[in-house]
């Protein structure tokens, strides 16, 4: 947990975004995302999906109090009034055969559509969708997903070591992802699938996640939003009253005491 002051103000936003959040896994920063529930309020909250990583728990039991205390602070939100909407991903799929089904305050679905403030329609969606691995080669996803957590683990070795010397965390795994060509041609592929299916829903936007890489852009006359994780860079997208988006990174929660940071200009 940080060493925040409970003291501090809360911030309240129209929309909250998060995705990736990976609970079940050692990788998960549920002390992060505890600390940023903690400090913020909204009229509505998406969970963007991998909310919950089944794939992870069919394999291995990981459950520690602190995901837990995630769990229970998005359902107190609800209860509080929070408009709960929780978009399945690929590593919750176990939830699919469940949506459009209301649990209590928290609907579930497979995508939603959200009007922004400023009337923009959105479509909301996990994004594996548009993954080609994710789709049509599973056995490849997932062993991707094997080596992404050795990857995650050896974040851990190498941050104990740089906190040693009194430098900042680094992500071994986020700098390998961005240095592999292909896994950049990759991405590419991705977003360019996402904003053509945002052309022939005519959407204006989309929020998505999926990838572990935060980012509110704009393509032509498409909005790009993606929530980030709560694995690497634990990052969430906000919304404020006149329907611009930004990027909120929560990645050093040490330094939340002075001001939240906030990456990038709003894209209003």
């Amino acid at each position: 947990m940080s060493n925040v002051s409970d003291e501090l103000p809360v911030h309240h936003y129209r929309t909250i975004f998060l995705s990736d959040i990976h609970l079940g896994t050692r990788g998960c920063k549920a002390d992060r995302l505890i600390d940023f529930l903690g400090r913020h309020s909204c009229d509505e909250l998406f969970l963007v999906g991998d909310v919950i990583d089944g794939w992870q728990l069919r394999s291995a039991l990981y459950w520690p109090a602190s995901h837990n205390t995630v769990v229970r602070m998005v359902l107190e939100m609800a209860e509080r009034g929070t408009k709960m909407v929780y978009v399945t991903g690929n590593h919750d799929d176990m939830l699919r055969p469940y949506t459009d089904f209301r649990f209590g305050d928290v609907d579930v679905v497979d995508q939603a559509d959200y009007v922004a403030a400023d009337g923009r329609r959105f479509i909301i969606i996990h994004g594996d969708q548009f993954d080609m691995v994710a789709n049509h080669h599973r056995w490849m996803a997932v062993l991707g997903d094997v080596g992404y957590r050795a990857l995650l683990r050896m974040n851990g070795s190498v941050n104990w070591i740089r906190r040693l010397f009194g430098r900042d965390e680094w992500s071994l795994s986020g700098w390998v992802k961005n240095r592999v060509k292909r896994a950049v041609n990759a991405l590419g592929r991705y977003e360019k699938t996402i904003l053509r299916f945002c052309h022939e829903g005519r959407y204006q936007g989309i929020v998505c996640g999926h990838i572990h890489r935060a980012a509110v852009d704009h393509y032509a006359d498409i909005r790009y939003i993606n929530c980030g994780d709560w694995v690497e860079s634990c990052t969430a997208i906000v919304e404020d009253d006149d329907g611009s988006h930004r990027i909120l990174d929560w990645s050093r929660p040490q330094l939340v005491a002075a001001e939240p940071r906030e990456h990038g200009q709003a894209v209003g």
